[in-house]
């Protein structure tokens, strides 16, 4: 009989979650913010507004080659990771060398070469972006393959599962505060420049993220709780094999659907609350902190009515909700609210999807995997997160890149009309991720 995880254990694997969460997100939130800002956002411009075939800017292309990159690495780091017959364990060794060079990555995507609008800076961001997700793809398949061989029923998944998306939204505050934390920076040390402020503040972030990252290698002992075997299967016939599972594909089409939707909100906080609202960017972190306090008020919901109805009425519920949540985006700042009470409804309407679709996806995948290690004799755990967040990845890099193009039809008070539009095409991604999640066959034995 296998060892369980002890609370203590959980929270420390948990916290991994946290670090990697805190880094991409700044990605998310930040990257669009930072080299293409509003006009009212006391930031200069680093990359051209170049547009390419009518619809595509630089800033969507560059996010785009760095996810391509990171796309082909995906598989060849999970199928390393499964084949590996390292005696400290198959995945606590690659994720301890990847957080150095995560977190220095992290910090350079923000370091432009030129301070003024520049092609230079484009080709910078391009390469430093690569370099980061490269790197902490490294960490983030290893670590959440082990999710699946670290629990051994379907509750202690759902459990862990929990843990782990309180650490994502963690991560999601933290990124959120940059502005916040960059305003600490100008106060307190006397930097008059705010593009100076927001790099010290993300540095201190990314060492945050890195310390945090080291918990769960330094306390949990891989081989104490996992006695899963090297894979035999070649890379290419191992991830041909998970797209043979009927229900994996309507998962992985539904979590696509949804992490594009997401990332569309989250490269579009800060817009939403400077530009349609007219509220300081200091905000954004309030309420998205909000909007995480709220949803820890539905986590024991999801758990108990999750094992006693399933977990897929939960996820089409959100799914549904998040759909009304996207048409509300379009008509912010014309509402017969005042824009504080515009925002905290937005936010608060979200937490339910935000738990709802934070625990469930993760461990239904697990069962997924865990299943198919039975079926199949083989421990392809790596290579089904591997797909997945394959997917999310290019789900999110999809949610900057039409971000980015619509800015091109306004994104400035006054001009706003492309930020309104990204509440249309997440409405629509909404409604895919709900039809396909609905052919989704649940096992709830």
């Amino acid at each position: 009989m296998n060892k369980t995880l002890s609370l203590k254990q959980e929270i420390f694997y948990a916290a991994g979650m946290i670090g990697w969460s805190t880094m991409t997100n700044i990605i998310i939130v930040m990257l669009p913010y930072f080299y293409l800002p509003p006009s009212n956002a006391g930031l200069p411009p680093l990359v051209p507004q170049l547009v390419f075939l009518g619809a595509f800017n630089i800033l969507s292309i560059i996010a785009a080659s760095g996810r391509l990159i990171d796309a082909v690495f995906d598989p060849f780091i999970a199928s390393k990771s499964d084949a590996s017959r390292n005696p400290n364990g198959r995945r606590m060794p690659f994720m301890k060398w990847a957080i150095i060079p995560a977190m220095i990555f992290c910090g350079l995507v923000f370091y432009p070469i030129q301070k003024g609008e520049s092609l230079h800076n484009a080709w910078w961001l391009t390469i430093t972006l690569c370099l980061f997700f490269v790197s902490v793809t490294t960490y983030i398949i290893p670590y959440n393959a082990l999710l699946a061989e670290v629990t051994h029923t379907p509750r202690q998944k759902v459990k862990l599962s929990s843990y782990q998306q309180v650490g994502f939204v963690i991560g999601i505050i933290l990124s959120a505060c940059t502005n916040n934390f960059a305003d600490l920076v100008q106060n307190n040390f006397h930097v008059a420049n705010r593009s100076e402020a927001v790099q010290i503040a993300i540095w201190g972030l990314c060492i945050l993220s890195g310390l945090v990252m080291l918990l769960p290698i330094f306390f949990i002992d891989e081989k104490d709780f996992s006695v899963a075997k090297p894979t035999h299967v070649p890379l290419w016939p191992a991830i041909k094999n998970t797209f043979k599972n009927s229900n994996f594909k309507y998962y992985l089409i539904s979590d696509f659907a949804f992490y594009t939707a997401l990332s569309i909100i989250s490269s579009g906080l800060l817009f939403f609350c400077t530009v349609l609202l007219g509220l300081d960017e200091s905000e954004g972190g309030k309420f998205m902190g909000a909007m995480v306090l709220a949803s820890l008020f539905f986590y024991p919901l999801v758990n108990f009515g999750s094992a006693r109805f399933g977990k897929k009425p939960f996820v089409l519920l959100a799914f549904g909700v998040l759909c009304l949540i996207f048409v509300t985006i379009f008509f912010l700042g014309k509402l017969p609210f005042g824009p504080y009470t515009q925002i905290y409804i937005l936010v608060l309407s979200a937490s339910f999807p935000l738990a709802a679709l934070g625990i469930l996806p993760t461990a239904i995948l697990a069962d997924i995997a865990q299943k198919d290690t039975l079926e199949t004799g083989e421990n392809h755990e790596g290579m089904f997160f591997a797909v997945k967040y394959l997917f999310v990845k290019l789900g999110q890099t999809l949610g900057i890149a039409i971000f980015a193009m619509l800015t091109i039809y306004g994104k400035d008070p006054g001009n706003d009309f492309g930020l309104r539009l990204n509440g249309i095409v997440g409405f629509g991604l909404c409604l895919i991720a709900l039809l396909f999640f609905s052919r989704f066959k649940e096992n709830k034995e």
